[in-house]
């Protein structure tokens, strides 16, 4: 499937982490979504019902990372990855997590995790 719906750097502030100030402090993390579907319909009908609304989408998946906490950012990718999954519609997701403040001593630019799940 090449079509896709692409939605970057969706913004979170949220409690993951292995180190116990992780979980306790919110932190920036950042969200991208490539969704794969067919949209030849969406593109002939010109109606949302024949997509999936991005908007909700972005909701969707700030507010599932916004809430429960867990250690892993993968955990966080692989859950956001199922919520998308879930639309009908979908065939196709790939999830990166961005950590710009990962607990790393050293200078760096990001750190993420990304992965791609198919139904």
């Amino acid at each position: 499937m090449t079509d896709r719906i692409e939605i970057k750097g969706i913004q979170v502030l949220a409690r993951h982490g292995v180190l116990e100030h992780e979980r306790v402090e919110p932190q920036p993390f950042l969200i991208d979504l490539t969704v794969y579907l067919d949209l030849s319909r969406a593109g002939a009908s010109d109606d949302l019902a024949d997509t999936v609304d991005y908007g909700r989408l972005a909701q969707e998946a700030h507010d599932l990372v916004a809430g429960e906490s867990h250690l892993l950012i993968e955990t966080v990718a692989d859950r956001v990855a199922g919520r998308v999954l879930a639309e009908p519609r979908v065939e196709r997701v790939t999830v990166t997590v961005h950590k710009p403040e990962a607990p790393i001593p050293l200078e760096f630019g990001d750190v993420a995790v990304t992965i791609d799940r198919s139904r």
